[in-house]
């Protein structure tokens, strides 16, 4: 929205008592002035916005910092193209970053760029960097939930916690995401969760819907047959990152050969052939342990025989799935 019709809008709440008008037109100003880091201005309009949404007296993200306990703010290093990714989601990838780079064209014909996403698949995969990767992408910090500051044991307090977060999270642009988001969105037709889960799935699903487009929120599960129905709904974009191939584990070698200082002496097809089952967390274990072996053993470090030693040692792993070394 541009800013003359964000000011607008200001005097419209005005005129009108509209808070929620008042306090949505606020927060994309905030997000606005911070994306010119004009970080004062920012950090004034916040404090006025915290204290006109107080309705109880107090303050709903204290003066102490508490909100922080809440979540980790990261600034992202690592691109899209430091990935090996599947063509579909690297394809969707692309076109988010787009509509978000673009979000003024968008936004002149009355339309948002998509700002829900949703990764599935087995841990160790990259959802975590893919959702780096979306804010190096288009420029902004990475916020990471912290469920040790999320959960509470009191009765209530979980949803108040969440209530607060989202409320940081929409002063400022952003990639929001939510690392094995089941904890929190539980199916709530399961007999066995307790009516406080419900409450909590419940508050979750508002506080996402009430995202503004600037707010790029990434979610993700190893288990998404775990996740309530109405939360599969929210996301307009799911993307599954399943173990990398054969054929993606020799891209990762490849990519991999071209910033180590070493060669590995071992061809990316045979690693991959050897490798095959790893997902792509156990891949940078592997390329990290060669490489502290290789510096250790210098000067006359011979890598090619500490990565056939680090295959036999990954054959020996109590694994259902063994291959022979090549050798």
């Amino acid at each position: 929205m541009a800013r003359s019709d964000l000011l607008l809008n200001l005097v419209k709440a005005s005129s009108l008592g509209d808070p929620l008008l008042f306090r949505k037109t606020l927060e994309a100003l905030i997000a606005e002035e911070r994306s010119k880091n004009h970080n004062v201005l920012a950090n004034k309009l916040a404090m006025e916005l915290q204290r006109s949404t107080t309705r109880d007296g107090t303050q709903r993200v204290s003066s102490n910092g508490s909100v922080h306990d809440l979540f980790f703010e990261i600034t992202p290093t690592r691109s899209l193209s430091d990935l090996i990714l599947a063509n579909n989601v690297r394809t969707a990838c692309a076109e988010i970053v787009e509509e978000h780079r673009r979000r003024e064209l968008l936004r002149s014909y009355n339309l948002e760029p998509r700002h829900r996403l949703l990764l599935t698949g087995p841990p160790g995969n990259g959802k975590t960097s893919l959702a780096e990767a979306l804010a190096h992408a288009t420029d902004v910090p990475l916020i990471v939930a912290r469920y040790d500051g999320l959960i509470a044991s009191y009765l209530g307090e979980t949803a108040s916690r969440l209530k607060r977060l989202f409320e940081f999270v929409r002063s400022r642009a952003c990639v929001f995401f939510l690392d094995e988001v089941d904890t929190l969105a539980k199916e709530r037709g399961d007999v066995h969760e307790t009516g406080e889960i419900k409450r909590v799935v419940s508050s979750l699903l508002l506080q996402i819907d009430g995202l503004p487009s600037y707010v790029l929120v990434v979610t993700a599960t190893n288990h998404p047959e775990l996740l309530d129905r109405a939360v599969w709904r929210r996301f307009q974009l799911r993307l599954e990152l399943s173990k990398p191939t054969r054929v993606q584990i020799e891209d990762y070698f490849a990519s991999v050969q071209t910033r180590l200082p070493f060669s590995l002496g071992v061809a990316s097809p045979t690693l991959a052939a050897n490798l095959h089952g790893a997902n792509f967390s156990e891949l940078e274990d592997f390329v990290a342990d060669v490489a502290r072996r290789y510096v250790l053993d210098s000067p006359g470090s011979d890598a090619r025989r500490i990565v056939r030693e680090r295959l036999r040692q990954w054959q020996a792993r109590p694994r259902g799935d063994r291959r022979q070394i090549a050798e």
